[in-house]
């Protein structure tokens, strides 16, 4: 197999024991997996959960805080921590590390974006494995990844990576919870087409440590797959068999990428930004831009909702609500609500400036596929 780029998450349900106590067995088995990989010549980034987790081990805490100041406290604890234990393992297998901490700032702000994805090369070209986490110690509620599945995603998309390896507590997808329902059936390849019907009983996170749960894996792979990433969903305690995958064994679950885009900025878009409102567009609108790759002008918006700025990103949607492509707005939430159903040759009358002609032009566009 040729050089590949591999993202590779692991969950805090596959990093500990139900006690809280960590799973050394598991990391070192991960450890010297991740440094075949790179032997073999791909480029691997480890997004890596587990730092609350071990913060209450080393604090003798018996659940997960609820509280964000108690829980940024423990993470700043169990972070340092987790990486020493990284750091020792794979030095005796003379590997090269770093830790890189994220907050959805970076992702949010284009040249944070640009400057994390030159930091990602130069990392990778240097031959080191980085080590990802979200920084929760500074990160606020408003601004979280939510979930390290969604993170791993959206740090695959940034490194344009070929594969994502989604590290859980089961050995792959099934229709409805193998552990509490015996007519469970698996699941080992999912198409583009058959991702849009998939039905299956994702629950929520699948020990007390974690924040993840299937349907946050489900998510992450949505995401992932859009921007041609593939997308394998395998048992966390025993990483080896990614290896086996990548000789094509048909052990997890698959889920099949889309074409890759070659629009950096479009990705961006589409998943490095938090929309902050809706625009909802009349059918004209919805197949001019999602059919024909025009702008979005004010007479296709027929209602706005939240509370953005210009140049905030917002989700465009049709009469039904559902999305149809994200975008950056030319105006305000206010200005908007006064030129919606206008031609833009009234623009500036009703505004009182000379503003743009279209509310969304079509380079600031990330259409649904």
């Amino acid at each position: 197999m040729s050089a590949q780029t591999i993202v590779v998450k692991i969950g805090t349900s596959s990093l500990t024991r139900t006690n809280g106590q960590i799973a050394i067995a598991t990391i070192a088995s991960l450890v010297e997996t991740l440094t075949q990989l790179r032997s073999q010549g791909h480029r691997v980034v480890l997004v890596s959960s587990g730092a609350v987790g071990v913060g209450c081990a080393r604090l003798n805490l018996t659940e997960r805080p609820r509280k964000m100041a108690l829980k940024q406290a423990v993470a700043a604890v169990g972070q340092g921590r987790l990486m020493r234990i990284y750091d020792d393992m794979f030095s005796s297998l003379q590997q090269a590390i770093a830790q890189v901490l994220l907050t959805r700032r970076e992702l949010m702000e284009r040249t944070s974006y640009v400057n994390a994805s030159n930091t990602f090369r130069e990392l990778l070209d240097l031959g080191v494995i980085p080590i990802v986490n979200e920084n929760d110690t500074v990160a606020v509620e408003e601004l979280r990844f939510g979930d390290n599945d969604t993170l791993s995603a959206l740090v695959a998309s940034l490194v344009e990576a070929d594969w994502l390896f989604l590290l859980t507590d089961v050995d792959r997808l099934y229709s409805a919870d193998p552990r509490t329902d015996t007519n469970a059936t698996p699941i080992s390849l999912v198409s583009q087409t058959e991702f849009q019907q998939l039905q299956v009983e994702a629950g929520s996170s699948g020990s007390q440590w974690g924040t993840g749960g299937m349907a946050t894996k489900l998510a992450a792979a949505r995401i992932a797959t859009s921007t041609g990433v593939r997308t394998v969903i395998t048992q966390g305690q025993q990483p080896q068999n990614m290896l086996e995958i990548l000789e094509g064994k048909p052990l997890g679950t698959q889920f099949e990428p889309q074409p890759k885009t070659e629009n950096a900025r479009k990705r961006w878009i589409a998943y490095g930004l938090i929309p902050m409102g809706k625009l909802y567009l009349d059918r004209g609108a919805v197949k001019a831009i999602s059919s024909r790759g025009k702008s979005l002008l004010p007479a296709g918006i027929i209602k706005v909702e939240g509370d953005f700025a210009a140049a905030d990103a917002v989700q465009l949607c049709d009469l039904d609500g559902k999305e149809v492509a994200r975008g950056l707005v030319n105006y305000s939430r206010t200005e908007i609500d006064l030129i919606k159903g206008q031609h833009s040759a009234n623009i500036s009358s009703i505004l009182g400036y000379n503003g743009a002609d279209t509310v969304v032009h079509r380079n600031n566009l990330a259409v649904e596929e």
